[in-house]
């Protein structure tokens, strides 16, 4: 079955380019695209797409905003950040709004088309930069850390291997247990840190 994707982007010739691309790949179905927030938030819940690949620099209404108004209309879809911007502060709006991974428009196509598949296989694409840009920035606040401290050692764990990226699957193996115990973690990682999201678990990760 081809995944369903959409493009939000303001830019013709980024939209034109990331068109061509999802358009030569037999296994990836182009169904929308937007200009705008006002439009995605029209088109995006009646195509359900399974991912969207979201600019942040949007008209009017910014990408982190449509993805934070998108997330409880479309629960089974994964956003992709696809950006300019690399700095601390919009990386972190765009993971609390309920974004996936985060990705540079720089990144290649090939980087590109795997981090597609990544987000629908449990995983979280970040570049190194990126993610370390993240750690670097909130490693000089002073934040609570009660939530995470209720977390026993295995569930550090596997939000930590979580934040790194890793699919369900490869944390599994990691640990040396089965999928379905690694979501049994998840639900519990996300009751106590009172979140509902595995982008919003590695924001409060990150963020401590």
């Amino acid at each position: 079955m081809k995944i369903r994707l959409s493009i939000v982007e303001d830019d013709e010739p980024t939209r034109r380019l990331l068109g061509d691309i999802v358009r030569s790949t037999a296994d990836i179905e182009l169904v929308s695209v937007s200009v705008d927030t006002e439009s995605a938030l029209e088109s995006l819940p009646r195509d359900q797409p399974d991912v969207v690949l979201m600019d942040i620099n949007l008209p009017k209404l910014s990408g982190v905003e449509c993805v934070r108004r998108l997330r409880p209309l479309l629960p089974k879809t994964q956003f992709l950040m696809l950006t300019v911007y690399e700095d601390a502060d919009h990386i972190f709006a765009a993971l609390a709004a309920g974004a996936t991974g985060y990705l540079l428009k720089s990144t290649r196509r090939e980087d590109l088309l795997t981090a597609i598949q990544q987000v629908l296989e449990g995983g979280s694409p970040m570049s190194i930069g990126i993610a370390r840009k993240v750690v670097q920035s909130f490693s000089k606040t002073d934040s609570p850390r009660s939530d995470l401290e209720t977390l026993s050692p295995r569930e550090q764990s596997v939000l930590s291997l979580l934040a790194q990226g890793l699919l369900y699957k490869e944390i599994a193996e990691s640990l040396a247990i089965s999928v379905p115990t690694v979501n049994t973690y998840i639900r519990r990682i996300y009751e106590k840190l009172h979140v509902r999201s595995r982008s919003q678990a590695i924001a409060t990760y990150l963020r401590n």
